[in-house]
């Protein structure tokens, strides 16, 4: 998740505390522009981000007046695929809208976050993929006595977790804090503006659904934390990981957490990704292996690097982009590499450049 400069708007927010009066922080034209500014970052050559621009004041002078009449309309979303690494479905919505829901989680973030475990790394200021390694690695050298005890690993996936959502079970966790019925009213129509079937499902590619996935998931977080007892836990969206000293100990928690999510969150494990093996023959996590004595990188994600390498360097010999833009794109890739055992890796691409 990219750095944010999210500021409280009238101080604070206690994590405890239960929220009355929201609504007018969010469509405030402070915070409207503010979402604008964030939305924008690395968008302005785009054509629809620039003509939003060209009107930018009355366009958000009448989202303020549509909100603060209650007159608002979520636009239809543009459905596209994009390959992350594999083939996901994005639901695109418009500029208008896009910049409501910046500014709708700019507000919410700062209610819910401080009530999320600490080793939940999806999409939250200070986490994500290599905080999240880290953590993993940091976890398994304490549990296995700095790797002189062997120690088993479970990962796990939801099922179709955004396809899945139950809306209404979503609607009440957030009715938890929020008391403030404009907000709910507002927050419901973020959330209808979208089903996979009836009562279910988020949209991939809302800023906002990826605080309501925190938010659900935050009923798994709980549970495996505070009911189970589980120190060794950590989750990115619907991937977790847990360490145990036996399989038996962990075979138990695969049974007890899908019947919590069953239960409570209409949710399933992914049978099929139920993964339990020994530290020694390596945690497979956000991209990287994670091993006793070092980390390593992906193979899934070695040979995806150095298919799209090869084909920037094309693209650059075609003169189809320029030698600026194939340098970002081979930094960011060396960027991956400074966090694994990568060098041997980045030799071999400085070969075939």
């Amino acid at each position: 998740m990219r750095q944010r400069n999210i500021k409280p708007i009238g101080g604070g927010v206690n994590s405890k505390r239960i929220c009355h009066n929201v609504f007018s922080e969010i469509i405030l034209l402070d915070n409207l522009f503010s979402a604008w500014q964030e939305f924008c970052r690395g968008k302005k050559k785009r054509i629809d981000v620039q003509q939003f621009e060209f009107n930018l004041e009355d366009n958000l002078f009448q989202l303020h007046q549509e909100l603060k009449a209650k007159t608002y309309q979520h636009s239809h979303y543009t459905p596209f695929y994009i390959q992350d690494p594999k083939l996901r479905r994005i639901h695109k919505a418009n500029i208008y809208d896009r910049v409501l829901h910046q500014a709708i989680f700019r507000v919410l973030y700062l209610i819910f976050d401080n009530a999320f475990i600490f080793d939940s790394y999806s999409c939250r200021l200070n986490k994500g993929t290599h905080r999240a390694v880290n953590r993993l690695e940091k976890f398994a050298r304490k549990l296995s006595k700095n790797n002189h005890k062997n120690i088993f690993a479970l990962k796990c996936d939801i099922k179709k977790f955004f396809d899945s959502v139950d809306q209404e079970i979503l609607l009440a966790l957030i009715k938890k804090k929020i008391k403030d019925n404009n907000t709910l009213w507002l927050i419901e129509k973020i959330i209808k503006s979208f089903k996979k079937e009836r009562n279910k499902g988020l949209p991939l590619g809302n800023v906002t659904s990826q605080l309501f996935a925190n938010i659900y998931l935050n009923e798994l977080d709980q549970f495996v934390k505070r009911k189970l007892k589980i120190r060794y836990y950590l989750r990115y969206c619907d991937d977790f990981v847990i360490l145990g000293e036996t399989k038996e100990y962990l075979s138990e928690l695969v049974y007890l957490i899908d019947k919590f999510l069953k239960q409570k969150l209409k949710l399933t494990l992914h049978s099929d990704k139920i993964i339990m093996k020994k530290y020694h023959q390596g945690i497979d996590f956000l991209g990287y292996v994670v091993l006793p004595h070092y980390r390593a990188l992906r193979i899934k994600t070695k040979r995806r690097m150095f298919k799209k390498i090869k084909k920037k360097h094309q693209d650059l010999e075609a003169n189809l982009i320029s030698k600026k833009s194939f340098n970002q794109s081979l930094q960011s890739y060396f960027g991956v590499l400074k966090h694994c055992q990568g060098h041997k890796i980045k030799k071999k691409i400085e070969e075939i450049i």
